[in-house]
């Protein structure tokens, strides 16, 4: 090979090396898209002064509540769209599919890596479970709220804005189902629940734990939630524009048996009985239940208790009398699955199934 051959070759070489550094760098050097779903909740909120209880829900748009988050846009290319604007007291079966569907429009989309939905915390445990029974991606969808106001003195909502970013941005969060970040700790939607009206660390998973830790931006993952979820899950709300009508009824002393009759008559598919202790409840009120599951109506016992599950034939003939045992999941939790469950017939012992599934 003569001389200018060979350094024609070598310039060539170092031209293909040189383009793809230059490449390699730019893949690594692309921040990741993000797209926040706002929806209203304490988040967006805003009182009149800092150190006063009262606020308005909704009262700032997700562009603001994003450029109130210093170095936020440093983690990810950020678009927002406001989807809803309640208190998450307000939210409904209408406004989850909305988002749900949103979020199964955007994940497909290679130039979106996750979404984060902005929401109130009274019924985030409720959206999450929704969401994570019925999303389709295992991209990463991450819902925040705050406890506070964004006008109060020390509101919360600006670092779990960040950390719920830097979580949905997070390749590790690929596949784990629909986390909710609050206040440094990671949940998985299925665990979490609420567990104080006012506090700022309300959010805990008192049965199976956390999923990580969430520190400015650097998480600490050391728990995979194990039921099925998103991808693995059976549930598709593409074409539902309406969920089937579920119940609770609330377990008390001496309750009364005409609250299981009057869901029965006014249209309930499903029931969900938030029973005494191991989702017991009266005899008067177990005769109305048993009437109830004898006409078609499903019967979830689960349990207004904290911890613990509810166990199937422990304390009540599920069996004889065709009910359902929640398992692990709380009243309000195993009221989504079971509108979920009704929307294709399915036996008492299938809808069983799931409820040791999902």
């Amino acid at each position: 090979m003569k001389r200018s051959q060979r350094i024609s070759v070598a310039v060539f070489l170092s031209l293909i090396v040189s383009v793809g550094c230059e490449s390699a760098s730019s893949n690594q050097s692309r921040k990741p898209n993000i797209v926040i779903l706002a929806t209203g909740g304490t988040i967006a909120g805003a009182g009149a002064t800092g150190t006063q209880s009262a606020y308005t829900s909704g009262a700032v748009t997700i562009d603001a509540m994003v450029d109130a988050v210093p170095g936020v846009k440093d983690l990810a290319n950020i678009k927002g769209e406001q989807v809803a604007n309640v208190g998450s007291q307000d939210m409904s079966f209408d406004i989850m599919l909305k988002v749900a569907k949103r979020i199964n429009e955007l994940l497909p989309k290679k130039d979106v890596d996750g979404i984060v939905v902005t929401h109130g915390t009274d019924t985030m445990e409720e959206t999450a479970y929704f969401l994570n029974l019925v999303v389709k991606s295992d991209k990463p969808v991450v819902l925040v709220g705050s406890m506070r106001p964004s006008t109060a003195v020390s509101a919360d909502g600006p670092l779990n804005l960040y950390n719920a970013i830097g979580v949905a941005v997070d390749p590790k969060s690929r596949g784990l189902g629909v986390l909710v970040v609050m206040n440094d700790w990671i949940h998985a939607a299925h665990s979490l629940t609420k567990t104080s009206t006012t506090d700022v660390q309300t959010f805990m998973s008192p049965l199976r734990g956390l999923v990580g830790i969430a520190a400015y931006g650097h998480n600490d993952y050391y728990n995979a939630p194990p039921w099925k979820h998103t991808t693995k899950s059976e549930f598709d709300v593409s074409n539902v524009t309406k969920l089937p009508r579920v119940d609770i009824v609330f377990g008390c002393a001496d309750m009364s048996p005409d609250l299981i009759d009057a869901s029965v008559n006014n249209g309930a598919k499903g029931i969900v009985i938030a029973g005494v202790g191991n989702g017991n409840m009266n005899k008067a009120s177990l005769d109305a239940a048993e009437r109830a599951a004898k006409k078609g109506v499903v019967v979830v016992r689960s349990s207004r208790v904290a911890l613990g599950t509810v166990g199937r034939n422990v304390e009540v003939k599920d069996d004889d009398m065709g009910f359902v045992a929640s398992d692990e999941l709380n009243p309000q939790k195993s009221r989504i699955l079971l509108s979920l469950a009704l929307l294709k017939p399915r036996q008492v012992s299938q809808i069983q199934d799931l409820f040791y599934s999902y």
